[in-house]
């Protein structure tokens, strides 16, 4: 048997026409922004009537956190754009940056998510120096990240987008090394690298209107996007792997999507010298992810061909 609704369906016709956005129809009546979308689909359909949406900064809605453990978002409509693994170093702009740099104008992403190792840290990981392998400072690691993100933010601008990053393993290699070593020198400016990245929120995950999950790693192996989705309950978009793919997972709750975003790096770049040469399944792109009426529609992935082109939406584009 189904379960009656909360309110009516006039009741519902009414507070929307007034209101004519799902996130503040969501506030007003307490309901769970995807409910909401979700109710509104089914009345249009139900009664042959269209129940417009006033599209704007109302239906966006961001909330982080003291513990910047997970941020949360409501979006009713808009676009996203995830990429992970950037690995960013000196002397070093590969082609899925170049490519994420022009795409960005066109896409007018509502958030640019680095999901995690933006950094290398190579000079502060745990692992030996390779001989007399020649490793740059963090200082220059550094500047080459703040750089490029620099390069990201301009290609945004004009276009109103939230920046946010989820904290990767080797982004945690940066405050971990100074909390371990200088503890007493906790909050002092410089520290941290949010201090250094000040237009970016950080967090270990960011939901998306409680069904979409994004965060740079969980599960590990080849069916770690499968894994995720099923285990998870949500969509989910992850890093950590490099491999650049999705997964699908379809049950009486709809479908899910499984999205790994690959690496923004050279697979092949120098920063990797610790794969010994060895072959990897790693490959250079991002993820774009569209919210429609609250619902995530099929996502979509921009693969590196080469060095100069990229497959995007149908097309070889040079960049």
């Amino acid at each position: 048997m189904t379960k009656p609704h909360k309110y009516s369906d006039d009741q519902f016709i009414k507070v929307w026409m007034e209101l004519k956005s799902a996130a503040k129809v969501s506030r007003h009546l307490g309901m769970d922004l995807r409910k909401v979308n979700s109710r509104r689909v089914q009345i249009q359909s139900k009664h042959g009537i269209t129940l417009p949406a006033t599209h704007g900064n109302a239906q966006y809605k961001m909330t982080i956190p003291e513990d910047k453990v997970r941020i949360k978002v409501e979006m009713s409509d808009g676009v996203f754009v995830v990429f992970s693994d950037a690995h960013y170093f000196p002397g070093l702009i590969s082609t899925a940056h170049r490519a994420l740099c022009k795409l960005l104008p066109t896409i007018k992403p509502r958030m640019l998510i680095a999901n995690g190792d933006i950094l290398d840290g190579t000079s502060i990981s745990s692992h030996a120096r390779i001989g007399y392998e020649a490793r740059p400072t963090v200082q220059q690691e550094l500047e080459a990240v703040q750089e490029r993100l620099g390069e990201l933010e301009k290609a945004c601008k004009g276009g109103n987008t939230k920046f946010v990053r989820t904290i990767g393993n080797h982004c945690v290699r940066f405050d971990s090394k100074l909390s371990g070593f200088v503890p007493q020198y906790e909050g002092v400016k410089g520290f941290t690298l949010d201090d250094h990245l000040p237009g970016w929120k950080s967090c270990w995950s960011l939901m998306i209107n409680e069904d979409v999950m994004v965060k740079h790693r969980w599960h590990n192996g080849v069916h770690a996007t499968y894994n995720n989705i099923l285990k998870g309950g949500t969509s989910f978009f992850t890093g950590h792997l490099h491999a650049l793919g999705m997964s699908r997972w379809s049950d009486y709750n709809g479908t899910r999507y499984g999205v790994d975003t690959g690496t923004l790096a050279d697979p092949w770049g120098s920063q990797f010298g610790y794969m010994e040469d060895n072959p990897r399944n790693w490959r250079q792109g991002f993820a774009v992810g569209t919210i429609k009426d609250g619902k995530l529609m099929p996502p979509e992935l921009c693969e590196v061909v080469d060095e100069d082109h990229v497959w995007w939406r149908g097309q070889m584009i040079k960049v």
